[in-house]
């Protein structure tokens, strides 16, 4: 045996070689996707397209569009509602397509705390 070894060397390095290049391979095509999503944006409506919101990968919402006919002083409540619906809808659009995106990259495996 060989001083402060195993016979043959330690079994298994090869396959961890692999991993290794394996998970700097995705952690650079995750970083390149990051980078994609942040460019990215989505749109939702509320009210039958009278309030319009428009938000990027990151969650920020980057754009709101009201119809004048949706602007009543008697039912601001109403607006709100409507604001909130389309905010809400984006967002959850974006969670949709960060999801889509990732398990095209790790092919549905779920990694948590990734986006």
């Amino acid at each position: 045996m060989a001083r402060g070894g195993f016979p043959g060397g330690f079994p298994g390095m090869g396959n961890m070689n692999q991993l290794m290049k394996q998970a700097k391979k995705l952690q650079e095509q995750m970083a390149k996707l990051q980078e994609e999503l942040e460019q990215m944006t989505v749109e939702a409506s509320a009210g039958g397209g009278v309030v319009t919101v428009v938000a990027n990968g990151k969650k920020e919402i980057v754009e709101v569009k009201i119809a004048p006919e949706a602007v009543d002083p008697d039912d601001v409540e109403m607006l709100q509602d409507l604001i909130v619906a389309a905010v809400n809808e984006a967002l959850r659009r974006v969670d949709e397509r960060v999801q889509e995106e990732m398990g095209k990259l790790t092919g549905g495996l779920s990694i948590p705390g990734i986006f």
